[in-house]
């Protein structure tokens, strides 16, 4: 085996050494947004990232630039980054686009899919149920985006594809208030077992249904939380939370969801 030569400052081969660890700490932030570790306008500073990374600031830099791009951190001058919120209005929009890709990816997929298709579904789904029986979130998370791409990749279309993921990714931080909750967990494997027995018919309206359908919760759970940070609920004179100071956000989860150990 070759001994590998320690990278020199300053060369390509440190450049090259440091996109791994890139797409690592991309990674890593990525889950901890769709965990809800990190909640919403929660601040991302470049020195705590700096000395929990063990990297160079021009890393962390396109750690956030790569957030950004993704739709999940926002950056403003003399403010640094900040895991992005969003307003129930920008919610209804982003569900909005989601459902109309989505549903056009449906349309075009050909049913039943091909048996490589279905069967790495299945392979996929066992692995996400046995990741949400055993509690591992950062599996749970990573299983179900791999899921839902294979899914919409059968569908043929490469940019439509890609256009589904985007939107997707800036869904990360609203989906933070569902995943953690055993049993909207459990309703997703539920429903992602009626997705293998759909994609091997032809009841293309069933599964347009069941995709627009399986998004719900987490929109729904997040409305809330905005609709109460907004002041669109009831002072708790009449019973309902209070709202929050005008000009703040909330990072309590709804009511009913359980915080968990992250393993």
């Amino acid at each position: 085996m070759r001994t590998r030569r320690p990278n020199r400052p300053g060369t390509g081969n440190d450049t090259a050494s440091e996109a791994p660890r890139l797409t690592d700490i991309v990674q890593r932030l990525e889950e901890e947004i769709a965990l809800g570790l990190l909640r919403p306008r929660e601040r991302l500073v470049e020195d705590d990232l700096l000395a929990r990374f063990n990297v160079k600031r021009h890393v962390v830099r396109q750690v956030l630039a790569e957030l950004e791009m993704m739709g999940m951190v926002t950056r403003r001058p003399n403010r640094g980054a900040v895991v992005r919120d969003f307003t129930t209005l920008e919610v209804e929009h982003i569900y909005f686009v989601r459902e109309l890709l989505e549903r056009a990816a449906v349309e075009v997929m050909p049913l039943p899919v091909a048996p490589e298709v279905s069967e790495t579904l299945e392979r996929v789904h066992a692995q996400h149920c046995a990741a949400v029986k055993a509690g591992r979130l950062r599996d749970v998370f990573r299983l179900n985006l791999v899921f839902h791409q294979t899914f919409f990749e059968a569908c043929g279309n490469g940019p439509l594809t890609e256009a589904i993921s985007q939107f997707a990714f800036k869904a990360h931080a609203i989906q933070s208030y569902t995943i953690a909750n055993p049993s909207l967990l459990a309703r997703v494997c539920k429903e992602h077992a009626q997705f293998l027995k759909l994609v091997r018919g032809t009841d293309r309206r069933a599964l347009i249904d069941l995709v627009a359908r399986h998004k719900q919760p987490a929109k729904v759970a997040y409305i809330e939380v905005s609709r109460r940070i907004e002041g669109h609920i009831e002072d708790p004179a009449n019973g309902s939370p209070p709202a929050p100071v005008a000009g703040t956000r909330s990072t309590q989860a709804p009511e009913g969801l359980r915080r968990v150990r992250i393993k």
